[in-house]
């Protein structure tokens, strides 16, 4: 068997594993188990999908820390939804611990030379997804609006379907990583209960604020170098066009043509013969000539 499915069926086996600890000592109800094991399912497949994808046929030392990242995310996830009061003695220090491993997978990335796209996503998508369930968690305590922390990121990925300019790369910067990083560290303290409702709810709007700002800096650089819009062509369209008649042109005399009937031969004898009445044209008034020429409109 390649290395390739080692990676991603070596971590859902250990995630049944951590699952399997949870239920046997505070419990994950039914509920848990199956949030859990889904989650560790679609993980694992989409982490073989993209090593196929990036031509890779193993896990980096990096990408197993962070392997290791996502199984505690799933861990976390099966107490929230487990069916009852999430456990914070274990729910805190398992976020703690995802949290801490999050500054040593880039670390080791870079001691490493194993620095991919890939792991980078990988990262990404990991914090995303215990952003939002910490979010969850909080929400009857804290309000609905703590969700925002936990659906931004999804509702920029959303958005960059309608909008194609939002789909561009964004240049490194060190302070969304802080403020990435602040959003977990500040959700796990307000979980906790250690704080009175009023500092959590303060703390967590704090956060919030931090993270429209780090957002919204990225949406205002994507605008502002967005892709010019191709010039379009002109269209050639059809105008009709009045021309007039030469000033020097005379005025044309009324003309008068009469044919009497007494210059012609005469008729042939006949009972059908009849004498040819006089034929009269009078001046007739001609319309002005016109022309049509073809007219490119430029763009507005």
């Amino acid at each position: 068997m390649s290395t390739v499915r080692n990676g991603p069926l070596v971590g859902l086996i250990v995630q049944f594993v951590l699952l399997a600890g949870l239920a046997g000592t505070v419990g994950v109800g039914v509920a848990g188990w199956l949030a859990g094991l889904a989650y560790a399912g679609v993980l694992c497949g989409l982490l073989r999908r993209g090593l196929r994808a990036a031509g890779a046929d193993r896990l980096g030392p990096a990408d197993r820390v962070t392997l290791a990242r996502a199984l505690l995310v799933g861990g976390v996830l099966a107490l929230v939804v487990g069916g009852g009061p999430a456990p914070v003695a274990v729910l805190v220090p398992l976020t703690a611990l995802a949290l801490a491993l999050d500054a040593v997978d880039g670390r080791v990335a870079r001691r490493t030379g194993t620095v991919s796209a890939l792991g980078a996503r990988f990262d990404m998508e990991v914090d995303s997804f215990l952003l939002l369930v910490l979010s969850v968690h909080l929400a009857p305590s804290v309000g609905g609006w703590v969700l925002v922390i936990g659906g931004m990121r999804y509702a920029f990925v959303a958005a960059a379907w309608p909008l194609p300019w939002m789909r561009g790369t964004l240049p490194p910067r060190y302070w969304r990583k802080v403020v990435a990083a602040a959003q977990g560290v500040v959700l796990a303290m307000a979980a906790s209960g250690l704080l009175p409702p009023a500092a959590t709810a303060a703390l967590v709007a704090g956060a919030l604020a931090l993270l429209v700002e780090s957002f919204g800096r990225d949406v205002a650089w994507l605008w502002r170098h967005r892709p010019a819009a191709p010039a379009a062509r002109p269209v050639p369209a059809v105008e009709v066009v009045p021309v007039a008649a030469p000033t020097a042109a005379p005025a044309l005399p009324a003309l008068d043509l009469r044919l009497a009937a007494a210059a012609l031969p005469a008729p042939v004898a006949g009972p059908s013969a009849t004498a040819l009445p006089a034929l009269g044209v009078g001046s007739t008034a001609l319309p002005l000539p016109v022309a049509v020429r073809i007219v490119a409109h430029q763009p507005a």
